[in-house]
């Protein structure tokens, strides 16, 4: 059985090369599984690039490692999609690229599998995020919860392993914003959590801006819920009640107290609440059919400038890919 780690890289040319030492050490041994490296550069400002050809490079290991290289960053989530691509084990793990996501305990979601679930996703006792990451996983796991119908006593995290054709299945996707969770959630509900530890950065910051994970969220509301939709109808019909009754109220106060004037701040304040409904409404309309039109315009989940490989390497793929072509 193989096993492949794709690993989304993105200002790691520090930490990259110690997960990957982790990797090689841990597999060692795991006498009953092969494995591959997959590292997919976020088009990095650093020398993450080099890096990975450096390791791609070494004699020892050249077999064992792929590098992809990204011609602009297309997020975390557009690398992982490459990563599955390119894969070819008959389980796929997915970790990070800072060294915070234990290499060394592949072998707890491994042997999830191996007991019949179709992903372990880490689950850990104690984050060593900065506070506002740890606030940011919380609304994210909240999100996928009400849009996505994600169980609540499941934990997700970007730290899991799932079979052969459960990554089939997710990289079917092909629209401009993936969004890996909903495609884990939507393929299956097989999915189990697994304790593992979680350690404090030692090298740089997070790239995840406050930017980046708003962006992020917005893939999760848009991209594969039509919940927001919803709320936005259950918001619109409150909204049109309230004034209703408001404007019943009004009707009432006038024929109780003809002589009262009606003050301009009230109805100053209906319009702005009403015109500041209907605005975000439209909005969320717009960011639906806006992402429809990029979508049929083929927009690129991502663009590949170079894969990095060994010869020997190279025409091994070749001859796979002519074999799965002729059906042996």
């Amino acid at each position: 059985m193989t096993v492949s780690f794709v690993i989304p890289c993105y200002r790691s040319e520090q930490t990259l090369p110690g997960v990957v030492r982790e990797i090689q050490d841990t597999m060692s041994g795991l006498a009953a599984y092969e494995y591959e490296i997959i590292l997919i550069n976020d088009c990095s400002p650093d020398h993450t690039m080099d890096t990975i050809r450096s390791l791609c490079g070494d004699p020892g290991e050249a077999k064992r490692i792929t590098g992809i290289d990204f011609t602009r960053n297309f997020g975390q989530h557009s690398a992982l999609m490459a990563g599955l691509r390119e894969s070819r084990g008959d389980v796929v793990i997915c970790l990070d690229d800072d060294g915070q996501t234990p290499a060394n305990e592949a072998g707890k979601l491994l042997e999830a599998l191996e007991n019949g679930a179709d992903v372990a996703y880490a689950r850990y006792g104690q984050k060593k995020h900065s506070l506002f990451r740890n606030f940011g996983s919380y609304l994210n796991e909240e999100m996928a919860r009400f849009m996505l119908d994600k169980p609540k006593e499941l934990i997700v995290s970007s730290y899991f392993a799932a079979k052969r054709y459960i990554v089939d299945d997710m990289i079917r996707y092909e629209n401009s914003y993936p969004y890996v969770i909903g495609l884990v959630l939507r393929s299956t509900r097989n999915i189990v959590n697994v304790d593992v530890a979680h350690r404090s950065r030692t090298v740089g910051e997070s790239g995840y801006s406050l930017k980046k994970l708003i962006a992020l969220w917005m893939n999760g509301f848009t991209s594969f819920s039509v919940k927001p939709l919803r709320m936005a109808t259950l918001i619109g019909g409150f909204s049109a009640l309230i004034g209703f009754i408001y404007g019943i109220i009004v009707i009432i106060q006038k024929i109780v107290l003809p002589e009262r004037v009606l003050g301009f701040s009230s109805l100053m304040a209906v319009l702005v609440f009403f015109g500041g409904m209907i605005m975000i409404m439209l909005g969320l309309i717009g960011e639906y059919v806006g992402r429809l039109y990029i979508s049929i315009n083929n927009s690129p989940q991502y663009v590949i400038r170079e894969i990095v490989r060994d010869e020997k390497q190279a025409e091994e793929r070749k001859l796979l890919t002519k074999d799965v072509k002729e059906g042996r």
